[in-house]
């Protein structure tokens, strides 16, 4: 079949190159940008004088039609067509006649495709962006229920100081919101219009660019004809912001496994996020945040694609850039998957206290409360450090912990030691002692919850 850019050449291809060449088996899900930006070119051709009032009426009527068509199943991609683009056009063109050849006037498919990708995206960081503010309001209300339950925080993943565990759940909320300001960030830069920028200089033809990008949503045109359909600057963007957000929760879902095992047992999560063994019927598999660790390394290779993709290419459009989509998308669908499970698996989690409160009671995580008692007394920090650090030497020697030796023993070590030294490192006065910004007390982890609330606010 000759395609509809014969003329150099006949248009005739290999039907090897032709399934080489083709796209529309994943660019087809960009149906409805593709022709909301048809539309919205189709009006401004006829605003413009371009075409007449009348021929743009044929053509949004046609392309209405088309549209409803797909949504309903009425009408087919046709995987012989090159891509969506070609296929919306030739659709209208078999049903409105010889106007439905006047669409592409004053366009190319090298800003069409970027106007279509960027369209795209918007939505999809929209999208995006609300999955992970549902994910962050699930967190905070669990780092409410258990504002004031104590559990070891560690260092080297080794026990370090006692926090709650709503403190340490809250730092995830702290990085997801940090996630919503890099995918705001992009969307801004995604929001740059590229049609009329046509296949690299712009055209001859007068033009309304600002009128149709207005049409489309957008608030900026895109300021260089070569730019704008040279651009995936916005994809690497998003990738990247995607890349960081799956970060974030490898090693949420890191911290689970770990929890939720029997060396830890700190959660147990609901059923309908775990897995059993087909052999071991005493298994209880955190298989969702497993899966989710594991796809992280797949969006890290979308964003490392679309780099190498793009790293040696001159200017303007190439065709490599038909690879950026399935990346772009393939990230955009295993984070809303991702996003959509791990709120389950957050909402279902139930905290262990006991357990908790039992692996703080070893590993001598009150130690620094020691050594800042001596400091706050008068001793250097240094100081009071060592000598910290010689009384949990005697503990682990005499099979003790620090609550348990007697004030004669701590005052071997310094006569600045008084009764006061056990209420200081009582676990729950260790928690509710740290009370600067952004600690672990409960009147700390109550802001950062306020905090949080109110940004997410409408």
């Amino acid at each position: 079949m000759a395609k509809m850019w014969a003329g150099r050449t006949d248009g005739i291809t290999d039907r090897i190159a032709d399934d080489f060449n083709s796209s529309i088996g994943f660019d087809s899900r960009m149906f409805r940008q593709d022709i909301k930006g048809s539309m919205a070119h189709a009006s401004m051709l006829a605003a413009t004088g371009i075409i007449a009032e009348e021929e743009a009426d044929t053509l949004l009527a046609g392309l209405s039609g088309i549209l409803s068509d797909l949504e309903s199943g009425a009408l087919s991609f046709d995987p012989a067509c090159e891509d969506i683009h070609m296929f919306v056009e030739e659709v209208l063109t078999a049903r409105v006649g010889d106007v439905g050849k006047k669409l592409h006037t004053a366009r190319s498919r090298n800003d069409q495709v970027a106007l279509d990708l960027r369209l795209y995206l918007l939505e999809e960081i929209d999208a995006i962006c609300a999955a992970v503010k549902k994910l962050i309001a699930t967190v905070t209300d669990k780092a409410e229920c258990y504002k004031a339950t104590i559990l070891p925080g560690y260092t080297h993943l080794q026990r370090a100081q006692p926090v709650t565990f709503g403190h340490h759940l809250m730092a995830y909320a702290m990085m997801l919101r940090r996630d919503l300001g890099r995918l705001s960030d992009c969307r801004g830069r995604t929001a740059v219009c590229p049609i009329g920028s046509c296949a690299l200089a712009g055209t001859t033809y007068p033009i309304d660019r600002k009128a149709e990008a207005a049409a489309l949503g957008f608030p900026a045109i895109a300021e260089n004809s070569m730019d704008g359909v040279s651009d995936r600057d916005f994809c690497v963007e998003l990738l990247g912001a995607l890349s960081i957000l799956m970060m974030h929760l490898s090693r949420f879902s890191e911290e689970i496994v770990l929890w939720s095992s029997w060396e830890f047992r700190f959660v147990e999560l609901s059923d309908a996020f775990t897995t059993g063994s087909s052999i071991m019927s005493q298994k209880k598999n955190p298989d969702m945040a497993e899966l989710v660790r594991g796809k992280t390394g797949r969006v890290y290779g979308d964003l490392l694609s679309v780099l190498t993709m793009l790293k040696g290419l001159p200017l303007a459009y190439n065709k490599d850039m038909q690879e950026d989509k399935e990346s772009v998308f393939d990230a955009c669908d295993t984070v809303k998957a991702c996003l959509g499970v791990f709120d389950g698996m957050i909402a279902g989690m139930r905290a262990l206290p006991e357990n908790m409160l039992n692996a703080a009671k070893k590993g001598f995580i009150n130690a620094t409360d020691v050594a800042d008692y001596l400091t706050k007394k008068g001793e250097p920090f240094r100081s009071a450090y060592k000598i910290s650090g010689q009384l949990v030497a005697y503990c682990i020697a005499h099979g003790k912990v620090l609550e348990e030796l007697d004030l004669d023993t701590y005052r071997q070590f310094s006569p600045l030691f008084d009764d006061a030294i056990y209420k200081a490192i009582d676990l729950s006065a260790c928690v509710g002692n740290r009370t600067s910004e952004g600690g672990t007390s409960v009147a700390s982890v109550e802001k950062q919850i306020k905090g949080i609330r109110e940004f997410l606010k409408p």
